[in-house]
Formats: C-alpha cells, structure tokens, sequence
C-alpha cells in the first residue's frame, strides 16, 4: 500500500494524529521506565539471605530490672529451648538478615591504612550462628566452643579478650582478597586485628542501602545476652515452626514470668515485613501501567471511530473504485502503526530523559537498551490490536455510501 496518501490524510488531521502520538509517547515513556523500576523491584525481593529461611524463628525478649547473672540467664535459656521437641539448635543473635537492627564496622587490611578498604560491613554476634543459621562453609572452618567471648566483656576490656579470628562471606573475601585465598588473612575491624578461619558462601545484611554490597558481613565468635538488644534464633523443621514458636514463647515466660516477649515471628515475616514496601511499589507501578495501556487502547479505539464517523464516504469513494473490504482494514493499520511508530520515537527520547532524572535523583541505573525495542513491540501490538474494532467497522462501510449526499 501506498504511504503517502495515508501521511496527506493525517497532514489534514494533524490535531487528532499529534494526540494520538503525544499518548503513545506518553505510555512509551512512563511505561518503560516503570517495567524497568518494577523489574529493580523484584530483583531486590528475590535477594538470596543465604540461610535456611523456611526453617528459622525469633523471639525478641526484654526482661524487667537489672540482670546481674545475665550470663548464666541466656546459657540457661538456650539450653531450656534446647530441651524442647523438635528445636535442632538455637543461638541468641544481635540480628538477622532483612532484619530490623543493623551492627556494622569499617574493614582495612592493616592497622596503619588511614582508609578503609570496604566502608561498611555487618557483623554478626552469635554462637553457633552457621550452625543455626545454615550458613554453607566453602572455605576454612566454623567457631569451636573455646573461641567464644561474652560481647559485654570484650567491650569493657578492650582489645584484650575481643576476638581474634573471623568468619567472613564469599563477597567480602572476594573484594578484600581478589586474586587469593582469604582463609589465614589478617583483617582490621575497627582498632581490631583479627585472622580470617572461615569464609561462607554467602549471608546477606539486614538492612541493605546497596544490593551491590548485600552480601558483605562477618561473623565473630562473641555470645550476646538480652540486654544487647539480641533476638532468640531457633532452628527447626518447617513444617514444625508455629508449634515450636508457641513453644518457645512458653518456655521462655515459664523461665521468667518478668520476662516480656516484644517479638515472635517465622523468617518468613521478617522477609515479609522487609520487602513489604517494595511488594507495595511493584503493585502501584504494575497498576500505573497496566492503566496506561488501557487509557492508550481507549484513546486510540476512541479517535479511530472518530475518524471512521469522518470518512464514511471517503471510504465509500473507495469501495466504489474498487478498493476491498482488506485493503480498507489494512489501511487503517498502517496508520496506526505510522502513528505509534512516530509516537514510540519520541517516547523512547523521553524515557532516556526520565532516566537521566531517576540516575541524577535516586541513584538508579542506566535503562537498560532491551527495554526500547520490547516496549516498541508492545506497543505497535497494543496499537494493532485497539485499531482493529475501528478498522472493521471502516470496511464494513458499503460502496453505495459514496452515493449519499
């Protein structure tokens, strides 16, 4: 088919062709922008933690008054949940991952580098937290029993009984260490210098400001008490967790009836409750542009009978020359698709500018190219598609209407 009549019909009807265009470049733009923070989005949500999610419980505690034996207290409430069927381990942790607090350090390679090698790390106090946690071991090994400090006494003593080894993540040893085997490195976190034993595969932060950085954290052989602020962290089978969380919380008052239970969940709520402002923007974005499309479908359906009503005879002038009803549905196509491909140009132009913005305001990523050409193909079919009710009508028109005055 020709194009040039098809481009002299919409010179004559340039208000109506330029919103058509100017909805189509609206959507292009907004919408591409959307798909990709929606896909940022779910990325984020489906960040591994690096722990046996669906097996995990915490209780978070606050006891009443001043606890002088706060060490034989926790030593006598872990082996109290111990005892109960169906725990497999439990440890007292200062946080979790995707969880709520957020105990970080500064790392260097040496006691004399004025600046540290990796800014912010998040370090996990616990016993046996690769056990309870389930972690997976790739290099070195775990903390064994006389490794272990109290936090409350290694911060009143100083360096003296702070711990002198660690355990690290792969991510963290792969940026400090790039080209070699972390296991038996040394390591400065804060004033400490302490020697890498372990690296785990992977054990994500709780509160992440830089999914790049997500999986950057260590873990130092240190027992926490209550009134560090800690959480109970019980392992156990999946298809056991709300009995054994019943349980435990049970126990726990049974131990203490002063003892004030602020917080019992699954891991499975503390990931919920993380990810809940991200789950809540997918839905809005998803809605805003699902709102579009529609709002663009209607828009052209709209303008398309409007401009059907307009050339009735037009049309009839042309099935009386001879013109078939598929010439006449064809047509119409190719308008619309001159028209959206016009209005996809100039919404591509606008969504790279609208991401120059989101880049400059709140540091998201470069839109990445494979979204123009998948946005130009929904697009063209979404403009195909609201066309071809207006369309058929158009070649339904019957020749004898060019005879109608």
């Amino acid at each position: 088919m020709d194009i040039l009549p098809i481009l002299s019909t919409l010179r004559r009807h340039k208000v109506t062709a330029a919103l058509v265009i100017l909805e189509i470049a609206l959507t292009c733009a907004i919408v591409c922008n959307a798909v990709f923070l929606v896909g940022q989005r779910l990325d984020n949500i489906s960040t591994p933690s690096g722990i046996v999610e669906n097996e995990l419980l915490q209780i978070t505690a606050n006891g009443i008054g001043d606890q002088p034996d706060a060490h034989a207290r926790i030593t006598a409430d872990l082996a109290g949940l111990r005892q109960i069927s169906g725990v497999d381990s439990v440890t007292m942790a200062n946080q979790v991952p995707f969880g709520s607090s957020s105990w970080n350090s500064s790392i260097k390679l040496s006691l004399d580098q004025k600046r540290p090698t990796v800014q912010s790390v998040t370090v996990y106090y616990g016993e046996d937290i690769p056990k309870v946690f389930g972690v997976e071991i790739i290099a070195g090994r775990a903390f064994q029993t006389n490794d272990y400090t109290w936090f409350d006494d290694a911060a009143k003593s100083g360096n003296a009984t702070f711990p002198k080894i660690a355990i690290i993540s792969d991510a963290l040893a792969r940026k400090l260490f790039p080209d070699g085997n972390a296991v038996g490195k040394t390591i400065v976190t804060g004033t400490n210098e302490v020697r890498i034993v372990g690296v785990v595969k992977r054990l994500t932060r709780p509160s992440i400001m830089d999914y790049s950085t997500a999986g950057y954290s260590m873990l130092l052989p240190i027992r926490m008490t209550m009134s560090m602020g800690a959480s109970f962290i019980i392992r156990t089978q999946p298809a056991e967790r709300e009995r054994v969380l019943a349980a435990a919380v049970t126990k726990l008052k049974a131990m203490d009836n002063r003892r004030v239970i602020t917080e019992k969940r699954t891991f499975d709520d503390v990931r919920k409750a993380y990810f809940a402002s991200d789950r809540a923007m997918t839905g809005l974005l998803i809605g805003v542009c699902v709102a579009l499309m529609i709002v663009t479908a209607l828009g052209i359906v709209g303008l398309g009978s409007f401009w059907v009503a307009q050339r009735r005879r037009q049309i009839g002038v042309r099935r009386a020359l001879g013109a078939r009803r598929k010439d006449i549905l064809r047509y119409f196509q190719t308008e619309n698709f001159l028209l959206a491909t016009i209005g996809i140009v100039i919404g591509m132009v606008m969504a790279f500018g609208i991401n120059l913005l989101l880049m400059a305001h709140y540091e998201l990523p470069r839109l990445p190219a494979i979204y123009f050409p998948v946005g130009a193909v929904l697009l063209w079919l979404l403009g195909q598609v609201a066309v071809l009710g207006p369309a058929l009508r158009a070649a339904s028109v019957p020749p004898v209407v060019a005879t109608r005055g």
